[in-house]
């Protein structure tokens, strides 16, 4: 069997109590049947500050992109984001989106470099990874108009309602389901995740963040993605090994690459 983490921030981990190093983690999680992270940016200077480590990993691809809530922290440079997106670990344009949840008065800046990395993932020809919240409209509204059907895309840890999934999926866009979908007041996403297509989804575990029960409350770690995923194939009716195939295949046409 084999499980993707199609988005962790490996470089938020715990190393000074939970594991000692990326190694660790990684062993942790192929102990569990999770054999491949994909390793999510949130700014370009910490991207570059973690590309030498992360690197060395033939199951770590990468994304490189600035969060909604992140690009106040340096000023946003679209051209080196080109330069280090073209790298060929980097498989897809992210974290990238809107975040009017935590973040409101700045929604134009947002929209601006959301824009601007569409464009570049269309240059590039690579997959956008996108953060929504509390901005459903906007969200749908960037990726129409900035042409995002043609790179592709994943909503990460989805939260949405059906109606925001379906405009994805048109888009032709994945959904990625996280461990919030274990969680007792997330009876909406379940219902959404019961009606979605089996070949448009795919499983992560946004770790260190949204740790699925049993492990609610505890730091999450790619290792917990085998819990998502089982918890996932039984809202579909399916195996835990058929939804590891399928949500593996996802990931391999989605991101353009093969994993092992």
């Amino acid at each position: 069997m084999f499980i993707v983490d199609s988005h962790c921030h490996l470089d938020a981990l715990d190393y000074e109590k939970l594991h000692e190093n990326i190694t660790d983690v990684v062993a942790k999680a192929h102990a569990r049947e999770v054999k491949h992270l994909l390793a999510i940016g949130v700014t370009l200077s910490r991207f570059e500050k973690a590309y030498d480590e992360l690197s060395k990993f033939d199951n770590i691809s990468l994304a490189c992109g600035v969060h909604p809530l992140d690009f106040e922290e340096e000023p946003f440079d679209e051209e080196r984001l080109l330069r280090l997106a073209q790298d060929k670990k980097v498989v897809a344009i992210g974290e990238i989106g809107l975040d009017y949840y935590y973040s409101s008065e700045n929604k134009a800046a947002q929209q601006a470099v959301f824009a601007a990395q569409i464009q570049v993932a269309n240059q590039l020809n690579k997959p956008v990874i996108i953060h929504t919240r509390e901005a459903r409209e906007d969200t749908i509204r960037l990726l129409r108009d900035n042409h995002a059907d043609k790179c592709g895309g994943v909503l990460h840890c989805f939260t949405e309602n059906e109606d925001m999934a379906k405009k994805a999926l048109d888009l032709g866009f994945y959904i990625s389901i996280s461990g919030i979908v274990t969680f007792k007041n997330a009876e909406e996403i379940r219902n959404v995740v019961r009606k979605l297509p089996l070949d448009r989804l795919l499983v992560e575990t946004d770790s260190p963040y949204l740790a699925p029960v049993p492990y609610r409350g505890k730091q999450n770690q790619p290792a917990y993605t085998r819990e998502v995923c089982e918890y996932v194939a039984a809202l579909k009716g399916v195996s835990i090994e058929e939804m590891a195939r399928v949500t593996t295949e996802n990931f391999e046409r989605l991101f353009k690459i093969h994993v092992q």
